[in-house]
């Protein structure tokens, strides 16, 4: 366990978020990211998502807490993810992309930070803000965002050794492979519903006419 979550590997994350070119550079060639501590900031940035979603205060949050799950939404967010480093990885395959499957959930696991701390913060500030300051958590948010876009934009880029032009077709092309994933998903899941109905039916009818 001490090979995943090392206090140099927990330090490194910092520092790939405050110096992410440097950081993502190092990440691929000398290994020193981990997969476990890419996970967990997912899972970090869900709850941190929903505990947003629950906590913001009225002035900026109408929601109903009683319609958030944590559970979907952590499930949402982790499929989410693995559809994401399966697509780019499917897409960098045909695009000489030398970045590993580990190193692109690498890249998208550590961009999360900026977001985790953004939320986090917002949900905080939302406490103090009056009505008409709405502007002070939603740039906190807007940043947060921003900065995670951009650290996942430059770790893409570098684990792979693309352009900034490149990474962006792939980054469009990683998406739109991701709709197909998921018709393809889809269309299995319904066939498979419809064999089983069928099956169910069969069996059904041969019980009744014995």
């Amino acid at each position: 366990m001490s090979k995943y979550f090392s206090k140099e590997k927990l330090k490194y994350v910092f520092y790939t978020m405050s110096h992410p070119v440097d950081g993502y550079y190092w990440i691929r060639h000398i290994d020193k990211g981990s997969v476990p501590i890419a996970v967990i900031l997912v899972m970090l940035f869900s709850f941190s998502f929903t505990l947003n979603r629950l906590k913001a205060s009225f002035v900026v949050n109408e929601l109903d807490p009683r319609t958030v799950d944590s559970l979907t939404e952590l499930g949402g967010v982790l499929l989410l993810y693995i559809l994401l480093c399966i697509s780019n990885w499917s897409v960098t395959c045909l695009m000489q992309g030398e970045g590993r499957l580990k190193d692109i959930a690498i890249a998208i696991g550590y961009a999360m930070l900026p977001l985790i701390i953004s939320f986090n913060l917002a949900t905080l500030v939302s406490q103090f803000i009056a009505d008409g300051e709405e502007a002070f958590y939603y740039l906190i948010l807007g940043v947060g965002i921003a900065y995670g876009f951009i650290m996942m934009l430059i770790g893409i880029m570098q684990v792979h050794n693309y352009t900034l032009a490149k990474t962006l077709i792939t980054l469009f092309l990683t998406l739109l492979a991701a709709f197909i994933i998921i018709f393809i998903g889809l269309l299995i899941v319904d066939l498979v519903t419809k064999v089983y109905n069928f099956f169910e039916s069969l069996y059904i009818e041969i019980v009744f006419r014995m």
